[in-house]
């Protein structure tokens, strides 16, 4: 990636980590006009940079969050004085039994905590290494047909944003729109072959979140509640144990509940 891209994935990335805090912060200083005006902002701002990703610098489909985090545990490498240990057969690096006649690795050669492993030296390289080929393999050219849906599916945000300052948020018209550009921009990416890894478990995370639209408004007020309450009462009444969490723990995140629905739909 080039220093511009890299500059662009690190500013999409902290307006995804800061949006839900300064929509917080500005609703509670300049009050609701002031709170969806920083939305509207900031879904802008994204929007700008991803389409900038896309037709510009041919990023393909994009990861959310835009920069992979690491995982320190798998990507810790071997050091040198480790790998010069594991790679020497010298005398003070084994030990033999006396009984078993078994080979072992002498205390004097054990590796630093941070970098032990179960398996051999070649087995955790070969990991490594295949591990850094998937994280590091170029995307997937996308044609005109996928480059729309993953247009569609960028802009949605600022579609939705614009349908509900048109018709209302207890309207079912924003509700059906989002609905279709998700489900339109999946089924043209459905075509693309030969896929990488990250861009299969990005594909596989916007499926899974289609579910979340069962619990935004005004579906959930009208169809999904009542059905989620009453399955609460009944696992509350007929299984064993479960009466505990399905009265208590509903009561104390019920209020933090209400208002992740209340804002779902303009973090959409």
């Amino acid at each position: 990636q080039s220093l511009p891209q890299q500059k662009l994935l690190t500013w999409l990335s902290v307006l995804e980590c800061v949006e839900v805090f300064a929509e917080m912060g500005t609703a509670r200083v300049w009050g609701e006009m002031g709170r969806w005006t920083i939305i509207v902002l900031i879904q802008l701002a994204k929007a700008i940079l991803r389409l900038l990703l896309l037709l510009w610098y041919k990023a393909g489909i994009q990861t959310s969050p835009p920069i992979v985090p690491l995982n320190r545990e798998q990507q810790q490498p071997l050091h040198p004085q480790d790998m010069e240990d594991d790679n020497s057969s010298g005398k003070g690096q084994t030990y033999v039994g006396r009984r078993s006649s078994r080979v072992v690795r002498s205390l004097q050669s054990t590796p630093s905590l941070q970098s032990r492993h179960w398996g051999s030296p070649q087995q955790r390289e070969e990991s490594q290494s295949r591990r850094a080929e998937e994280m590091n393999q170029p995307p997937t050219p996308l044609g005109l047909q996928e480059t729309i849906a993953e247009s569609v599916y960028i802009t949605r945000p600022l579609l939705h944003l614009l349908s509900l300052g048109v018709w209302g948020q207890r309207s079912w018209k924003p509700w059906l729109l989002s609905a279709v550009l998700d489900i339109s921009s999946l089924s043209l990416l459905s075509d693309l072959k030969d896929l990488n890894r990250r861009e299969r478990a990005e594909l596989r995370r916007r499926t899974i979140l289609l579910l979340y639209y069962l619990l935004r408004s005004p579906f959930y007020d009208r169809y999904s509640e009542g059905r989620i309450l009453l399955l609460l009462r009944l696992l509350a009444d007929y299984v064993p144990g479960v009466g505990f969490v399905t009265r208590k723990w509903p009561l104390l995140l019920y209020p933090l509940f209400c208002w992740v629905e209340k804002n779902r739909n303009s973090w959409a």
